[in-house]
């Protein structure tokens, strides 16, 4: 497996978690309802991969899985929460669904 050049895991690190959620789900659709309560980027996401139902709030590159209660930054950290893989995996992964 080829490795990863630091720019592109500059752009994984930035990319917003919404789009990282648009190109891995086999489903996915905003809430319109909710309302945030700090910042008004914040979105909140109900999304079906991996054979599971997820709920998210996401604000720019960062998530937060509200059933699990955890989250993180970034796509690499998105897909290895999605998927429960490691570092090497996740970006195998962006690589061939081209994100």
């Amino acid at each position: 497996m080829a490795s990863v050049d630091n720019l592109t895991l500059l752009r994984w690190r930035e990319m917003e978690s919404i789009h990282v959620l648009r190109r891995l789900a086999d489903h996915i659709k905003e809430d319109p309802s909710f309302h945030p309560r700090s910042s008004h980027r914040t979105t909140r996401w109900h999304v079906y991969v991996v054979g599971r139902d997820w709920e998210f709030l996401c604000t720019g590159p960062k998530f937060w899985d509200v059933r699990m209660g955890r989250g993180g930054g970034g796509a690499i950290d998105l897909v290895i929460h999605l998927y429960t893989i490691k570092f090497k995996a996740a970006t195998t992964l962006l690589k061939e669904r081209g994100v």
